[in-house]
């Protein structure tokens, strides 16, 4: 028999080794911005600056915040393609709702949130009642957001000014405020998904659907669920763009959906569900701002920088796959 030692000496083990894989998994990340930002700032002049780091900082909170969502969506082996229009409708509401229609900023945002919300419900209640690809539903609801925006905005930028503008101009031991926004919602996400019952529902769901429905759990309302956090989290990121730019475009967001796709995807979420850390989402957002500050510091043009970022997604991708199989073989 084993005696209580032995066995405490195996789950430490155990714990230990686990550790010692997030670490490595989250280093190799860390290694791939550094690798970057060391290739760039020997070819440019001006990159490694504190400058250059606050403007990439100041750039990618809502591509942050996005993502996360995205990453709670492709784990149920989901996908959402409106949040680029979603962004951009909330945005119009809460441009209309401050220009046009005289209402409080703090209630103009509380009104964005709720827009991103319904749009969620309906991507995540239509995909469930008639068992619709969510691919599909949202889709539609690119389109359909898209046109919301611009009949909000009349097809006018609506020009705010301050009533929002602190967000983006406030900050914390030099750190903008969006960003430490960004970072909460990073930290929030991976912790919902790694520490509480819900996660693991997300991670079960996007494993096998059909197991969780005959363990007698209803993954419907869980499903629709994420993609109200997937609207909502597109709506504070309208909310903290609109008040980076003092205004709401109509057209703002437009492609968000590939970017946040494509960070995700880099970051190491499985397409096919039931794997995506947030952290490494995180991850994905920084080498893409860092490709496409250093890509932008070389003067290299808007069409290869596309091609060369595409490029890298494919790459990440595939050294993605190869790393699951050498884990899965160890």
């Amino acid at each position: 028999m084993n005696n209580p030692e032995d066995r405490s000496k195996r789950k430490q083990g155990s714990a230990q080794g686990g550790l010692n894989a997030v670490l490595a998994d989250y280093a190799g990340m860390l290694v791939a911005v550094a690798a970057l930002i060391t290739l760039f700032s020997l070819t440019t002049e001006h990159f490694f600056s504190p400058e250059n780091f606050r403007t990439i900082a100041n750039q990618i909170p809502a591509a942050i915040i996005v993502a996360t969502g995205m990453t709670f969506v492709l784990i149920i082996a989901g996908i959402d393609l409106s949040v680029g229009s979603v962004l951009g409708f909330c945005g119009a509401v809460l441009g209309a709702a401050i220009v046009n229609w005289n209402v409080h900023p703090l209630l103009a945002v509380l009104l964005t949130c709720v827009a991103g919300m319904a749009c969620g419900v309906f991507n995540g209640w239509v995909s469930n009642k008639w068992s619709v690809p969510s691919f599909i539903v949202t889709l539609g609801m690119l389109e359909i957001a898209r046109g919301g925006a611009h009949l909000v905005t009349r097809s006018q930028t609506q020009y705010i000014g301050s009533a929002i503008g602190g967000l983006a101009d406030a900050s914390v031991a030099g750190i903008s405020l969006p960003f430490i926004i960004a970072l909460v919602i990073v930290a929030a996400g991976q912790l919902v998904l790694s520490r509480t019952v819900f996660g693991r529902y997300l991670i079960a769901i996007g494993t096998n659907e059909e197991a969780v429905r005959l363990s007698g759990i209803d993954p419907r309302p869980i499903k629709v669920l994420v993609f109200v956090i997937s609207g909502l989290l597109a709506a504070v990121a309208a909310v903290i763009d609109t008040s980076r730019y003092q205004s709401a475009n109509p057209n703002a967001g437009d492609g968000f959906e590939l970017q946040a796709i494509a960070a995700v995807v880099i970051g190491g979420t499985s397409l096919m569900g039931g794997r995506g850390p947030v952290v490494r989402s995180f991850f994905g957002v920084l080498i893409i701002a860092v490709l496409n500050a250093g890509l932008a510091s070389l003067g290299v043009k808007d069409e290869y920088k596309r091609l060369i970022t595409g490029l890298v997604i494919v790459a990440a991708v595939v050294l993605d796959q190869y790393r699951q199989r050498f884990t899965a073989k160890s």
